[in-house]
């Protein structure tokens, strides 16, 4: 079983249970049922919007067809899903551009979410294809992000520059990307204040990171990854819109998508932002955040192996 299938597996079996009760027993699809299986893909959080666009070419389709069975119903939501997903960037992720040093990457994002590990994680994979990491502390607002970057930068056997807490964030920035390009570092990777101000204050404080960043390598940052809490569901999503209004988000980490049935929200997410997914946590060890594959992840998600029917 690959990682990502088994990542999503409660959300695999909680989408064909509930899919599998709207449609069983049923000979032809009417209204009802195609009620039913909007309820379902509610259900599996993948949002109203993007629901009503997978309904209403489900339903474009029984116009034609008439007729439909289990399965072919399931090719046809397999087709429209993995359409919804294909957007810029997604068919061919990659962590960094080797063509650019330091890749500069500033990490956004609410309190609890998993975004210290995440940078973490990512800083250890990085590493482990031999390219040299400086993390930045720049969430200086809490003592407890930033001793826990620290004890994952040590675990991950990268660099961290780090300040008093308190400190100006856009400083510990500064400082980072300064000595990632004074030691040739490849990628540097910024945390920033997990706090949901209004849009103004955030969009001031990254601004001022981004210009600050930008003293010292003149386009950073590269990458603006937003990380979010699968589990959270629609929750997500809200989140992910108040980000994009602040700045330009490029990318997408989900993280905690091992212990939700609520892995629906990704498709949901990457419809309605345009905006690809990067990488998703599928567990709590070191080697548990992957690379997002869109394919994998269609694949997992429609594997009823398991589901009786």
């Amino acid at each position: 079983m690959s990682d990502i299938k088994e990542g999503i597996q409660k959300t695999r079996r909680g989408f064909f249970e509930r899919l599998s009760r709207a449609i069983g027993g049923k000979s032809t699809v009417d209204d009802g049922l195609l009620d039913n299986i909007e309820d379902a893909l509610i259900a599996s959080d993948m949002g109203v919007d993007t629901t009503l666009k997978i309904v209403d070419a489900l339903q474009d389709r029984v116009e034609r067809d008439r007729y439909m069975d289990f399965d072919e119903l399931m090719s046809m939501l397999r087709e429209e899903i993995s359409a919804l997903m294909d957007v810029r960037g997604q068919e061919d992720v990659k962590l960094t551009d080797d063509s650019v040093k330091p890749y500069v990457i500033m990490v956004v994002g609410v309190n609890g979410v998993g975004k210290t590990t995440t940078i973490g994680k990512l800083a250890a994979m990085l590493r482990a294809q031999g390219k040299k990491v400086v993390v930045g502390a720049a969430d200086t607002f809490r003592a407890a992000a930033v001793e826990q970057l620290t004890i994952w930068a040590e675990r991950a056997g990268v660099d961290i520059v780090r300040q008093q807490m308190g400190s100006d964030p856009a400083s510990v920035a500064y400082d980072a990307v300064a000595s990632a390009k004074a030691h040739g570092a490849d990628v540097v990777i910024i945390d920033t204040a997990g706090r949901l101000h209004n849009r103004v204050d955030l969009m001031n404080e990254l601004t001022k990171i981004r210009n600050v960043m930008r003293k010292v390598v003149p386009d950073a940052p590269h990458e603006v990854l937003l990380v979010l809490d699968a589990s959270t569901g629609q929750n997500a999503y809200q989140q992910a819109r108040q980000f994009a209004a602040a700045t330009d988000i490029t990318a997408l980490a989900l993280t905690k998508l091992d212990g939700s049935a609520k892995g629906g929200v990704v498709v949901g997410i990457v419809d309605q932002m345009k905006i690809p997914v990067k990488l998703i946590g599928v567990g709590e060890g070191v080697d548990d955040l992957k690379v997002f594959d869109r394919r994998e992840f269609i694949e997992g998600l429609f594997d009823d192996s398991e589901i009786k029917r």
